[in-house]
């Protein structure tokens, strides 16, 4: 790896706070592209235009999606740009590169009605565990808190206003998300039994200052173990384990309260998005389940004049009013 990389990413967290997840998608990303250059001996450093137009014609070639080429396009954009701002180029082999056309996923999304499904599952598994696993989901659904963000709550967190918590999001910007009352109900009856889940050794039970702690080497519990336990609780609750993560939870909790008329404004500040356009992808999610929802119960629904089959007799289907919000 290149030592400018190293200085980039050096930069990285220390003049913009990047988390140690973001830094290391910036450093497999930029290894990627030194994977390539290297056995053409070229340092990516170094690296043209056209070497950077013959690595996206690779991703491509090797059927690479056109999110993950735009992805690795970003990272070399800040990449080259820290070189051209430090002296260290004298140019930006990025800057006339064009972006991967690609489409805009939409989130996966959760029914209410699954929601509480996974809920209902969670209430009857006995014990600490159980009152864990509810307190997890709650906050998940009620904050829409990313899974790194729930993790790494320290106890003070919770402790200083029940009605809200105090999250530590990206670039260590902090906020306030509100808590609903069934989310401080669950963390309240969690909190009786925390203590279960601390290391102990010589028989002393070792106290930390994290929410969800773990006798795991980090302390506490970590983002992978709380997708096992999501689509554990997935299969109990008969959904099907890849629809269920704590992302989708974090996209339920946003898409569901735009449902229900929340402010796009303060559903952005909840989310900890930096700009509001990043919000707006779950308008795109109530648009596209409206048109989804018209387009199978609507009588008239994809029917043209001179369909044949509107002259053929056939079960009549419901109309819009049988439609279920």
């Amino acid at each position: 790896m290149s030592f400018l990389v190293e200085r980039f990413l050096e930069m990285m967290a220390a003049e913009r706070g990047a988390a140690e997840n973001t830094l290391a998608a910036y450093r497999r990303d930029l290894d990627s592209v030194s994977g390539f250059l290297t056995p053409r001996g070229i340092d990516i450093g170094a690296a043209t235009t056209e070497d950077l137009r013959d690595y996206l014609a690779y991703l491509t070639e090797k059927g690479y999606a056109p999110r993950s080429a735009a992805r690795r396009l970003s990272a070399l954009r800040q990449f080259f740009r820290f070189l051209y701002s430090e002296g260290l180029r004298e140019d930006d082999p990025s800057a006339e590169l064009d972006s991967p056309r690609r489409g805009r996923d939409l989130p996966k999304l959760l029914e209410v009605e699954e929601v509480d499904r996974l809920l209902s599952a969670a209430r009857q598994r006995p014990g600490p565990e159980g009152l864990r696993l509810v307190a997890l989901l709650e906050l998940l659904y009620a904050s829409g808190l990313r899974v790194t963000e729930l993790v790494t709550l320290k106890l003070g967190a919770v402790q200083r206003d029940p009605r809200v918590i105090l999250v530590t999001g990206k670039g260590g910007k902090e906020r306030l998300v509100p808590l609903n009352s069934p989310a401080r109900a669950a963390l309240e009856a969690y909190l009786t039994v925390r203590k279960a889940f601390l290391r102990r050794r010589g028989g002393r039970i070792e106290e930390n200052n994290w929410l969800f702690p773990s006798r795991g080497q980090g302390g506490h519990l970590t983002r992978h173990r709380v997708g096992q336990l999501l689509k554990e609780l997935a299969v109990v609750a008969g959904l099907a384990p890849q629809r269920v993560s704590p992302h989708v939870l974090r996209h339920a909790f946003a898409s569901h309260l735009l449902a229900n008329g929340a402010d796009l404004r303060a559903v952005q500040q909840m989310l900890g998005h930096a700009d509001i356009s990043t919000t707006q992808i779950y308008t795109h999610v109530l648009d596209e389940r409206l048109r989804r929802l018209v387009d199978e119960h609507h009588p008239l629904s994809g029917k043209t004049e001179n369909d044949p089959e509107e002259t053929q007799p056939g079960p009549a289907r419901c109309g819009a009013d049988g439609i279920k919000s």
